[in-house]
C-alpha cells in the first residue's frame, strides 16, 4: 500500500525552506500554512490522520472532507533529520525515516530515541525505522567515484544558494569546490556509499549493521540516466542476494 510522508523543515540554518529537498515554497505553504511555524507540526499530523480516518456511526460530518482520502487510512510516515521527528513518530506510534542522505548528524541519536520511546498505535505495534542513504554504484570503484561528483556538485551548489539540475560528473571535484565547501558538503554526505558492486555490498551491510535499519531509502542522484539505472540494478542484485 502507498504511504504518505510528512516532512518537517528542521535545518533552516543550512538552507532556506524553498531550497529544502523534496518540495518547493508554494507546496510547503499549501501543506503547512506558515512554513516557519514548526510548533504546529504535531497538530498537523493529527489533523491529517483525522482526514484519512473512517467516519464513526453517528459522527457529525466533518467541516473538511478529504476526497477521495477519507476512510482510506493511508499509512503515514514521519521523515525527519533531527530528534524532534523521532520523538513525534515514537509518541504517535508511526514509522520513522531519517534523512541521513543529506543531514546525517543526528542519525544515531534520533533512531535510538525513536526505538526507546515508541508507543504502539493502531497503525503500528512496534518501532519501524527507515534510513536514507546515498548509493552510487558502478562497475568499478573509479567510475562510481566519478559519478559521485554530480552529488558533490549538487550539495556544493546548495551551500552556495544556487540549487539546480544535476550536473555532469567531473574528473576532478577539487577544482570545483573550496576547502570550506568541501568540508561542509562532505559532512552532509558522510554516510554515502560509493563504489563497485563488491564495495557497495560490504558498505551496505556495514551500514545496516550499524543502524539496525528495518529498511533503507536508497537515493541515487546520477546525471546519466543509463548509469543511474545501472546503479539501481547493482543495489537490487545485492538486495536479492541477501
Amino acid at each position: 500500500m502507498s504511504a504518505l510522508w510528512l516532512i518537517r523543515a528542521e535545518h533552516p540554518e543550512v538552507v532556506s525552506p524553498s531550497q529544502l529537498p523534496g518540495t518547493d515554497q508554494r507546496t510547503l505553504r499549501a501543506l503547512r500554512r506558515d512554513p516557519m511555524r514548526a510548533d504546529d507540526f504535531p497538530e498537523d499530523v493529527l489533523e491529517l490522520q483525522s482526514f484519512l480516518a473512517a467516519g464513526k456511526p453517528g459522527q457529525a460530518a466533518p467541516a473538511v472532507r478529504a476526497v477521495p482520502g477519507r476512510g482510506t487510512e493511508v499509512p503515514i510516515w514521519i521523515l525527519g533529520s533531527s530528534t524532534f521527528g523521532a520523538e513525534l513518530a515514537a509518541a504517535l506510534g508511526l514509522p520513522y525515516a531519517f534523512a541521513s542522505h543529506f543531514a546525517p548528524d543526528a542519525l544515531f541519536e534520533a533512531i535510538e530515541i525513536y526505538r526507546k520511546q515508541f508507543k504502539p498505535s493502531k497503525q503500528l505495534d512496534h518501532p519501524y525505522a527507515m534510513v536514507g542513504v546515498n548509493v552510487i554504484a558502478a562497475d568499478t570503484d573509479e567510475e562510481a567515484r566519478r559519478l559521485f561528483t554530480t552529488v558533490q556538485q549538487s550539495f556544493t551548489n546548495l551551500l552556495r544558494g544556487s540549487p539546480g539540475q544535476l550536473q555532469p560528473p567531473l574528473d576532478n571535484i577539487e577544482q570545483y569546490w573550496t576547502p570550506p565547501e568541501k568540508h561542509q558538503a562532505s559532512r552532509m554526505l558522510k554516510h554515502s556509499i560509493v563504489g563497485s558492486p563488491e564495495t557497495v555490498r560490504k558498505d551496505l551491510e556495514r551500514f545496516v549493521a550499524l543502524t539496525k535499519a528495518d529498511e533503507l531509502m536508497v537515493v541515487c542522484s546520477i546525471h546519466d540516466h543509463a548509469a543511474r539505472i545501472r546503479s539501481y540494478e547493482i543495489v537490487a542484485d545485492i538486495a536479492r542476494a541477501r
